[in-house]
């Protein structure tokens, strides 16, 4: 039964009507198809995926704030889509870079106003709000008007509207956006900590952050263009490659260096190219570890000269380049340039 579920969708599919398509134009998007999920209560549960794979469309979705163009969604047991004034006193939502609140109210009056939207006391609404901002480190901001913070400060005081309420289901899409490495990882902490306390708690969290999806998550949903392409524990998924070897392989900077003809050596399932600070490395994901041999020889015959080699462990990363074919960024690179 649906109502088993903290969240649940069945075939849950939402298209988009594309205004001012030319002829020969497509003329829909789309943003979801068939998506099928469920999430358990007191689960922390992600959709990890690159930017336009669909994440942000399915939680606007299941917060009420889009109708699905086909298929059923149900969170906290209710219908989002036939009952979303049930749905609403029960969820929360925030999103990374929103400039929600008053620029002119303080931080304190702004979480404040909210708590009063969903009729919390006062009185209880102001030791939250105590407690919360001495959690998230804004305790000495309290006084301060919101527009005279910076956006890692502000998207902090964002986050912690969206615990006030302390909803059933809380939804956060990208919510490390405008943050720093130090307030990322607070943040984190705080996320995890809060599911933990409760076993009714239940929190779906998107992003495209690897490591933010292998430290916070207990599953993860791999999603792009609109589909699920796995659904998983992380280190489940990432298990799943452990019968492969993966290496990394420095070389020489070589722009005209091209990667497709390694995909033809046998063994070799993956290879994908990055550049960190002016260095280059190739990245083989191999069936075993004597198809190395051959790929050193590839190397050899196109007078590359390897500057370091290692081998590591699984990531979600390499679980992505597997099922996608490269990397998170190539990928947001390839839907850009499609896009324009």
């Amino acid at each position: 039964m649906l109502d088993q579920f903290s969240i649940q969708t069945e075939k849950l599919g939402r298209v988009y009507k594309l205004r001012g398509a030319k002829k020969g134009e497509a003329r829909s998007l789309v943003a979801l198809k068939d998506i099928d999920l469920t999430v358990h209560r007191g689960e922390l549960f992600g959709l990890l995926g690159p930017n336009g794979a669909g994440k942000t469309t399915l939680i606007k979705i299941l917060t009420t704030l889009l109708s699905p163009t086909s298929g059923r969604a149900m969170v906290a047991g209710v219908d989002v889509e036939r009952y979303p004034d049930k749905v609403r006193p029960l969820i929360n939502m925030v999103s990374g870079g929103e400039s929600s609140g008053y620029g002119l109210l303080t931080v304190r009056d702004n979480l404040w106003m909210f708590s009063q939207f969903y009729v919390i006391p006062s009185k209880e609404a102001n030791a939250r709000i105590k407690k919360l901002l001495d959690i998230v480190g804004l305790k000495d901001k309290t006084n301060i008007r919101s527009s005279d913070l910076s956006t890692g400060l502000r998207q902090k005081m964002n986050i912690v509207r969206g615990f006030m309420t302390d909803p059933d289901v809380l939804f956060m899409d990208e919510p490390s956006l405008g943050l720093d490495v130090e307030a990322s990882r607070d943040v984190r902490h705080f996320i995890r900590e809060w599911v933990n306390q409760d076993q009714r708690r239940t929190l779906m969290l998107t992003t495209h952050y690897m490591v933010e999806a292998d430290e916070l998550c207990d599953r993860v949903a791999i999603i792009n263009h609109g589909q699920v392409l796995a659904c998983d524990k992380p280190a489940t998924l990432k298990r799943q490659l452990q019968e492969h070897a993966i290496f990394e392989i420095e070389i020489q900077e070589n722009p005209n260096l091209d990667i497709a003809g390694f995909k033809s050596i046998r063994g070799v399932n993956s290879v994908t190219r990055q550049e960190v600070d002016s260095k280059v490395s190739l990245e083989f994901v191999l069936k075993e570890e004597a198809v190395l041999a051959d790929v050193i020889g590839k190397l050899t015959q196109m007078q590359l000269r390897i500057q370091n080699l290692r081998k590591r462990e699984p990531t979600l990363e390499d679980v992505f380049v597997r099922l996608v074919g490269r990397r998170m960024e190539e990928e947001e690179k390839n839907a850009e340039s499609s896009a324009n």
